[in-house]
């Protein structure tokens, strides 16, 4: 059995109704009360929607939000977090003018956006929170990551978007389809960085982590755990990277993926 499963949240943990289902949150109360520790890794925020489920999850322990960038304990708290170059914002919010994207700006519990575009409005939905227009030097708190929502067709354009110093991974929802959500982090700073700390506050070796995820910003945390397990519905870069392949998220795939981490054991040379 491993003891440690990290769980990404779009194409996961939830599909097209933008909530898990019953079905998931049975198996993760079989998994918690068998002894495994399960925790998100997202780049999703730690508010909303997202922060409730972490908590169903694990009350008491990290999880891994904003692509690695924010590292949240939902007992204590307490944050480890990595700030954005600040001039990478500055590049950001050019290039976002300049070809009219929505651009986001994160700190570990707070959201700014200065748009009323549909696909800023759509997204703030999807999070569980309430759309609200603010100037984005108005943030509470360091930025720690900046993401620019566009149509999934422009996904390549705006991972390539990314400044110098920084790192761009994209991600989708099945609950907002035809969107894109492009996360700009500090480079080295990704989900596997982060599964890789939140591993060591655990005192678990990554060859007994197992991570679920389906996006391409998932590819470098199912390569560096010991059981990367993909999705059904991953995208080519995710299913490439996993040692493992589930169900599709409207099959309930995590289900499958929490059982069969009952089953595995640590990977000599991960």
């Amino acid at each position: 059995m491993l003891p440690l499963v990290f769980i990404d949240v779009d194409g996961t943990l939830v599909g097209s109704s933008g909530a898990p289902t019953e079905v998931v949150w049975a198996s993760a109360q079989r998994a918690v009360g068998r002894g495994q520790h399960l925790a998100l890794a997202t780049a999703r925020p730690a508010f909303g929607l997202t922060w409730d489920w972490a908590r169903r999850l694990d009350p008491d322990g990290w999880h891994l939000f904003q692509s690695g960038t924010s590292l949240v304990h939902t007992g204590t708290d307490a944050v480890h977090h990595t700030p954005l170059p600040a001039g990478a914002i500055v590049a950001l919010i050019a290039t976002a003018l300049e070809r009219d994207w929505v651009l986001e700006l994160y700190a570990d519990r707070d959201l700014v956006v200065d748009s009323d575009a549909p696909l800023a409005v759509a997204h703030a939905a999807l999070l569980g929170i309430e759309h609200r227009r603010r100037r984005l030097d108005g943030l509470a708190g360091e930025v720690v990551r900046a993401q620019l929502v566009v149509p999934v067709v422009a996904a390549a354009a705006a991972r390539g978007a990314a400044p110098p110093g920084t790192v761009g991974h994209s991600a989708t929802s099945p609950a907002m389809a035809g969107a894109a959500f492009v996360s700009i982090t500090a480079a080295g700073t990704t989900k596997a960085s982060g599964v890789a700390r939140l591993a060591a506050l655990a005192g678990v070796d990554l060859a007994e982590v197992a991570m679920v995820g389906d996006g391409n910003n998932d590819a470098l945390a199912l390569a560096a755990v010991g059981h990367g397990i993909a999705m059904a519905n991953a995208e080519p870069e995710a299913r490439a990277a996993a040692r493992h392949r589930v169900g599709d998220v409207a099959d309930d795939g995590l289900a499958e993926a929490l059982a069969l981490s009952a089953t595995l054991g640590p990977v000599e040379g991960a």
